[in-house]
């Protein structure tokens, strides 16, 4: 059973055959295994009006230049011993940033796809997010409560960076993702039982 239904998303994958019947298929061509655009008309259409895009754009690139001298920090003290409280002070800072746009990015979610989080196009971005914010959590629970030794605690700082950085990555090819798509129109989109 599952045997079959790997081979059948990959034929799917390679069989763009508009006409069954011609092809010796007796049902139209099937979309599964083919992705659903990642914004309805509907969707971009509020994503282009609401100023929560704007603010995204804004707190993504700053966030990640804190997060590249928060790195550079941490690393320094993790290597040298120095510079605790500088390090210490710029994870702070980049936690702070990191809950800033994840309760903006709720809302743009909200206003864009009715939901807060978890909207099926950025759903694993979404899920990723949740590691990233409690491991930046549990480095300022770690800090102000003082668990474990200062190595310690930068150790879980560079573990959330880490998380961080493949997060990032994560949004970066849904956004590449969201361009191509706004510049190509889906290929099939005009043949019937094609079009998603």
């Amino acid at each position: 059973m599952i045997g079959r239904l790997i081979v059948d998303r990959i034929a799917d994958r390679f069989d763009c055959c508009p006409w069954s019947t011609v092809s010796g298929r007796a049902a139209a061509p099937t979309t599964a295994g083919r992705r659903p655009p990642l914004y309805t008309p509907e969707e971009r259409r509020r994503r282009d009006a609401t100023p929560w895009t704007l603010v995204q754009g804004v707190l993504a690139p700053l966030q990640f230049v804190v997060f590249l001298v928060s790195l550079v920090l941490v690393l320094r003290f993790l290597a040298t011993g120095d510079g605790h409280s500088a390090a210490a002070a710029s994870v702070v800072v980049k936690t702070g940033a990191l809950y800033a746009i994840m309760v903006t990015g709720a809302i743009w979610e909200k206003v864009v796809f009715g939901r807060y989080m978890f909207a099926p196009a950025f759903f694993w971005e979404d899920v990723f997010s949740i590691l990233v914010l409690a491991l930046h959590s549990a480095y300022l629970a770690a800090l102000f409560l003082g668990f474990g030794t200062q190595q310690e605690q930068m150790l879980l700082a560079l573990a959330a960076y880490a998380a961080y950085a493949i997060n990032a990555t994560q949004f970066l090819l849904k956004l590449r993702e969201a361009r191509l798509e706004s510049r190509w129109p889906r290929v099939g989109a005009n043949i019937p039982g094609l079009a998603r």
